[in-house]
């Protein structure tokens, strides 16, 4: 189905973009099963809708969950170990501190009444079971509905079977085969393809005998109307006839309906074009979707030219082998999950498999390292969105790393360019998972290993990981100096100061980020630079160098503002806020954090800045607005629980945060706390920031 991602009041449904054919008795029974039951899964065959059927059974009963109606698609998912992050993805939750993320994701849902749509969960049933099971023992108020080939065999799973559409018999009158709902959805989309197409009595007996010979699965009907462009009805048929003749001729016997979509796709590759059927089979190389620009780079090779691209994607789409996806500035084309295989198996078979695999990779290797260089610059929220954008094709290109001989050393320069996205974006134990993984495959000493530690010790860090992180840091460092790389040592210290701050001896982690500080100011390393101010921010007014992290927040924000790079300036004022109120100005403080949150970073994932802002705003209204800092306090619980975090995780906050919850109760009183805590609490993250921004008259 081709569709665009549009975000509802919510919840995260896609728009329909063709129309929904028949299917009343399985959408009632859907709904019937739904209200008595939490875990309900629609099984069936590739291609005989159960995806559409499950959009069309959620869109109409989205109103009855307080919490939204959420999507997680799952094809593209290469590891059942990225299974949980999917959801927490899916569903806002970060993955931003000490605790596992799969109990950040059961706290965050404990309270919700919402509806999970796990799409696509075949290929990892074992863990969709694992995941469902768990979920609906902590949050009782959410249900699944999840799309598979079989069943999850999950405690209280109630299974429906989708089955074809109803095709007609050939020998049924032609006013019955009218009211048949494979004829109905041949019309329709055989309409869009060609407007000028009718069914008549001329052509209703035809279109009902080729239904039945598709044995009424939407994908080969719909893939067979498309032809309608070309030929009519009974030459269509005709056609399809010869081809499955030939094959059960081959094979002297007869094709088993499980296998007639897997036959009417071939026969479609078969109309296609020597050079389409080359474009379908590279394309099936990318996850996610993809754009022209990323098809021509990829694709062209291997007798296809680059100037045909455009052409040969155009003609897919008309055949419906690529699907549009309207959204952001470019369009984009995906293949439904069967095209795709069949797509892959072709690929595989043509011996070029390996050598697209490499384009591919190389491709999204230069965009992941584009958009590091783009990193403290004005256009820093598009190099994040880039990334979030071709995540899945990023994914897909690391894990092509990890199992073709040969390309280990390139899957560790593709986890190294990602380090700033999986912070901001939440996605620490996924930075972690890749990082591991890739470390083990390239112990030789090289600079990329090098980075690939800190990184990993950083990230170590957020999940309050310190002896480990320490090792890492130690490690880093040591290899950096061996192979005298200047930058990779200056990371490295930055990290190993961060380390000691976390340890037992934070003092002593001042000098050595001072260290990394003066590194990167000799090898004129802005975004170095900035990062390390920001921290000497944080940890000196920490530890109570209040002037000296006056200092250090100023240059860190002017440098942001000098650069007009948003995400990093809200980082700047949060972190100047914190110095401000610790150094007793309290009216400064404020000033920053509101300017903060002005700042649309959280669009981006950066919810734990947000948090920080909303939490310490709460602390400069306790004294004279105490129901204001109530209310700021519930909306910062909120999303440091989206953040996966809490205040009491952070050396920085902790102690404020605790002064600040006890002197707001004792003057508000318990109830009136409560009540104004509940209200802050409830509030969309949106909603928060709004009545942050703008201090009570």
């Amino acid at each position: 189905m081709a569709s665009t991602a549009v975000r509802s009041q919510v919840g995260n449904l896609p728009a329909e973009t063709t129309s929904f054919v028949g299917r009343r008795r399985e959408v009632a029974e859907a709904r019937r099963l739904l209200r008595r039951h939490r875990l309900v899964t629609l099984t069936g065959a590739a291609g005989i809708g159960k995806t559409r059927l499950a959009l069309r059974v959620v869109a109409q009963v989205r109103e009855a969950f307080r919490d939204g109606v959420w999507l997680v698609e799952l094809a593209a998912l290469p590891e059942d170990q990225l299974l949980i992050q999917a959801v927490a993805d899916a569903l806002g939750v970060h993955d931003q501190s000490p605790r596992p993320l799969a109990d950040s994701l059961l706290d965050y849902l404990e309270d919700k009444q919402l509806l999970l749509v796990l799409d696509c969960c075949e290929h990892m049933v074992d863990a969709c079971s694992v995941l469902a099971d768990r979920l609906l023992r902590t949050a009782r108020e959410v249900r699944i509905l999840a799309t598979s080939r079989e069943a999850l065999r999950a405690p209280g799973e109630c299974l429906l079977e989708v089955p074809p559409l109803p095709a007609p018999d050939p020998r049924q009158a032609t006013t019955a085969a009218a009211r048949s709902d494979a004829v109905r959805l041949f019309a329709q989309r055989a309409t869009a393809a060609l407007p000028g197409f009718r069914v008549h009595a001329g052509n209703r007996g035809w279109i009902a005998r080729l239904c039945h010979r598709l044995d009424g699965i939407p994908l080969g009907i719909e893939l067979a109307a498309l032809r309608v462009r070309a030929l009519p009805p009974e030459r269509i048929l005709s056609q399809l006839n010869d081809y499955f003749g030939m094959l059960a001729g081959a094979s002297q016997v007869a094709i088993p309906r499980l296998q007639t979509l897997q036959t009417t796709i071939e026969w479609s590759f078969g109309l296609c074009s020597p050079q389409e059927q080359a474009l379908w089979a590279k394309a099936s190389v990318f996850s996610g979707g993809f754009d022209l620009d990323t098809a021509e780079a990829v694709c062209s090779g291997e007798g296809l030219a680059r100037d045909d691209v455009l052409d040969l994607v155009v003609a897919l789409v008309e055949k419906s082998v690529l699907s549009r996806a309207e959204g952001g500035a470019r369009v984009r084309y995906r293949m439904l999950d069967a095209i795709h295989q069949y797509g892959w198996q072709r690929l595989v078979e043509s011996g070029h498999r390996v050598a697209v695999q490499i384009r591919h990779r190389d491709h999204f290797r230069a965009l992941a390292t584009g958009a590091g260089k783009r990193w403290l610059m004005a256009n820093q929220p598009d190099a994040l969105t880039d990334l979030r954008q071709e995540y899945p094709n990023l994914r897909a290109a690391m894990e092509f790393c990890l199992h073709e001989p040969g390309q280990a050393r390139a899957g560790l320069d593709v986890a190294i360019t990602l380090w700033r996205y999986w912070i901001l974006s939440g996605w620490i134990g996924e930075g972690r998972y890749w990082l591991n993984r890739m470390l083990e495959i390239n112990p030789e000493p090289s600079t990329a290993r090098a980075n690939a530690l800190w990184i990993s010790a950083w990230l170590a860090l957020l999940h309050g990981e310190t002896p480990a992180a320490e090792a890492q840091a130690a490690e880093s460092l040591a290899l950096a100096e061996q192979l005298g790389d200047a930058h990779a040592q200056a990371h490295a210290l930055r990290t190993r100061g961060l380390a000691v701050f976390c340890g037992e001896d934070a003092g002593l982690s001042v000098p050595l980020l001072e260290d990394a500080l003066d590194r990167h100011r000799d090898l004129h390393d802005r975004d170095g630079v900035w990062t390390d101010l920001l921290h000497l921010t944080l940890v000196s007014a920490t530890l109570g160098q209040t002037e000296r992290a006056l200092a250090f927040g100023r240059e860190c924000l002017a440098l942001a503002r000098m650069r007009d790079a948003r995400v990093s300036t809200s980082y700047a004022l949060w972190a100047l806020g914190l110095a401000k109120w610790l150094a007793g100005d309290r009216r400064g403080a404020e000033s920053l954090l509101r300017q903060g949150i002005s700042h649309p970073s959280h669009a981006l994932g950066n919810s734990w800045g947000m948090a920080h802002c909303l939490e310490m705003l709460a602390w400069t209204a306790a004294d004279e607005r105490p129901v204001r800092a109530a209310t700021l306090l519930g909306a910062a619980h909120t999303v440091w629980r989206t953040a996966g975090a809490s205040p009491d995780n952070h050396p920085h906050l902790a102690a404020s945060h605790a002064r600040c919850d006890q002197g707001v109760r004792q003057a508000l009183g318990e109830a009136e706390f409560a009540a104004a805590f509940a209200e802050g609490a409830s509030l969309s993250l949106d909603e928060a920031l709004a009545y942050a921004r703008y201090p009570a008259a």
